[in-house]
């Protein structure tokens, strides 16, 4: 089942949950509804409550967004999943509108600062302009959109933030530290470049014809005698890789062990700094690697987790107040779900903060390593 709703972490990272390379296949069911539907059907209010109202468009652009993102992660959405979907959004668009209805001169600041931080450094992750536009292309949505529901987001989680009073102290956040520990080792990694020629089609998913199977094998193994021979391994992933997840950066990853398909972690944990690996086939495809640099495991220091530490225990105070909190805030406005099939159960577990608050909302951070 799907617990909550997907943030545009698509757009931070081309690859799936394991670091694996990801395929993208932008196709019609992607886009936005289209404009003439409007001219066909009405368009309904869905929700409402004192000051505001939630159309039917609002909710179906936002969960057509969501199921790109799950789609393009290779996630299929069931009937059943697509109804709690459903579900989730609505219920998360009218915190939103709640929270922002409350929210002063300095949260709207606090929120428009953090959403274009969080786009810039989204931007930087994905490491050109061309990057960004296509993954924005993928998810049916503009630059503007994006910013938009992030400052909206933000925004109601400034005011959410500042309404329970929550106030994470410097001494917190070193108590967290000195007593997680195993929480701040970062194990070994590699920071490595690959050109991958995939196997599979990428509109189906099908593995290809033995022909054509053939035929890329061997282009890879001209790419390899070129790449061996002295030529910018960076410039051939851009012009020949089929990993979108990483083409754009040269094809780089940086991961410990665990995090990549068996084969390809073998073959890069086991190459010299700057040596090419012989051409290594996995699922995705055929592959060659250069290893740019070996990282041995070490503990992250205080003073660069701590910004990490406090958002997290942020968000965990957060959550704990959240459900109360929104309770008595809907109670108030006197919120009114005029569909019945779109109503949901409002529970501790099924509460969502406002950092979730729609496709185009960046998660709020967890306490990390």
């Amino acid at each position: 089942m799907i617990k909550t709703i997907a943030p545009l972490a698509a757009l931070a990272v081309l690859c799936t949950a394991s670091g694996e390379p990801a395929q993208t296949n932008s196709t019609s069911a992607l886009k936005k509804p289209a404009a003439a539907s409007s001219d066909l059907f009405a368009d309904l209010v869905i929700a409402r409550g004192k000051g505001f109202e939630i159309k039917r468009s609002q909710l179906d652009e936002d969960v057509i967004r969501a199921k790109s993102q799950l789609s393009a992660s290779r996630r299929p959405v069931t009937s059943e999943e697509s109804a709690l979907l459903e579900q989730q959004i609505l219920d998360q668009l009218i915190n939103v509108q709640l929270l922002l209805s409350r929210a002063t001169d300095a949260d709207k600041a606090a929120g428009k600062a953090a959403a274009e931080k969080r786009f810039a450094d989204v931007k930087t992750r994905l490491g050109s302009d061309e990057a960004l536009k296509r993954q924005l292309t993928l998810m049916g949505a503009t630059q503007d959109e994006v910013l938009q529901k992030w400052t909206e987001a933000l925004t109601a989680e400034a005011a959410l933030k500042r309404a329970l009073k929550i106030n994470i102290t410097d001494a917190d956040a070193r108590k967290y530290y000195d007593e997680n520990p195993a929480k701040f080792e970062m194990p070994e990694m590699v920071r490595a470049s690959h050109i991958l020629l995939t196997t599979r089609d990428p509109a189906t998913g099908m593995e290809l014809s033995e022909d054509r199977k053939a035929a890329k094998y061997k282009q890879m193994q001209d790419l390899l005698k070129r790449a061996r021979a002295g030529e910018d391994f960076a410039t051939l992933a851009k012009e020949y890789s089929e990993d979108p997840g990483s083409k754009e950066k040269g094809g780089e990853y940086k991961f410990p062990r665990g995090q990549m398909v068996p084969e390809f972690e073998a073959a890069a944990f086991s190459l010299k700094t700057n040596q090419v690996s012989d051409i290594v086939t996995t699922s995705y495809g055929y592959h060659i690697i250069k290893l740019s640099e070996k990282i041995p495991a070490q503990k992250v220091d205080f003073a660069k987790a701590e910004s990490d530490i406090k958002d997290g225990l942020t968000a965990q105070a957060m959550q704990k107040q959240f459900p109360t909190y929104i309770k008595e805030v809907r109670k108030e406005a006197g919120v009114e779900i005029l569909d019945e099939k779109l109503k949901m159960k409002e529970t501790p577990e099924t509460a969502e903060l406002p950092g979730g608050a729609s496709p185009l909302a960046p998660a709020t951070k967890p306490v990390s390593k």
